[in-house]
């Protein structure tokens, strides 16, 4: 499972969800989605402004979680 860290970047540059989402160039509502991992999928060009507007790489905001299997 992909889990989204955008709020621990967030918060390490001081940047708020309305200023990153106008840097992106994408409504508030949508930033809020992929802040809270509601999001099924991102475009890449989302990913690649989001990594610019924070000067971040894409594993700064992206984790790696091995779900248990419930066999």
């Amino acid at each position: 499972m992909i889990k989204l860290r955008l709020d621990r970047i967030m918060v390490d540059r001081g940047i708020s969800l309305s200023d990153l989402a106008v840097k992106v160039g994408i409504t508030n509502a949508n930033m809020s989605n992929i802040k809270t991992g509601k999001i099924n999928a991102i475009r890449f060009s989302t990913l690649d402004a989001i990594c610019k507007a924070l000067n971040c790489q894409p594993g700064d905001i992206l984790e790696y979680i091995e779900e248990e299997s419930e066999n």
